[in-house]
């Protein structure tokens, strides 16, 4: 059973892209279907944990609107920190799922139980994936990962219990 998901920013739960204002002030967009799954996904129980290798106020603001505590931005070795958390959690490895898009997830999708990829991830990425979602990154493809991991973990009603 997956008890644990590991989510990438840029490209998975946004598009990717990364916007300047005039002032210098990042912008990214969150898709709200993402956001609404995850919260479901935390009221079962189950673990969320964000791990980017950039920093970004906005990613914290994201993070604390969702409730996801374990935030985790800067890290360079994203497969060496699953460790970190496997043990602060007393959850294995194969207990854990991930989304990552690109070259810097290759070691942690490797790493986990079950991995995914947005439709638009990288080719090298999709090469080593367990399952490429059919949503791009930042149109979904969290939301669609969590559906995925609801029903092999036989806790569809009770996802869906939380919001009908």
């Amino acid at each position: 059973m997956i008890e644990m998901i590991l989510l990438d920013v840029d490209g998975c739960l946004t598009d990717g892209k990364i916007v300047y204002s005039e002032n210098g002030d990042e912008i990214k967009a969150f898709n709200v279907k993402d956001g609404l799954a995850i919260k479901g996904w935390l009221s079962l129980g189950f673990k969320v944990a964000i791990i980017t290798g950039r920093r970004s106020n906005i990613v914290r603001r994201r993070a604390d609107e969702l409730g996801i505590t374990e935030l985790h931005q800067g890290v360079k070795d994203k497969a060496s920190l699953l460790l970190d958390l496997s043990s602060k959690f007393n959850i294995p490895l194969e207990n854990m799922a991930a989304i990552g898009d690109d070259l810097n997830d290759y070691k942690m999708l490797q790493s986990v139980g079950i991995s995914f990829v947005p439709q638009n991830a990288s080719h090298y990425v999709k090469k080593i994936s367990d399952v490429i979602l059919s949503f791009s990154g930042g149109e979904g493809a969290v939301r669609e990962m969590i559906e995925i991991l609801v029903k092999q973990n036989s806790k569809e009603s009770e996802f869906l219990a939380s919001w009908i």
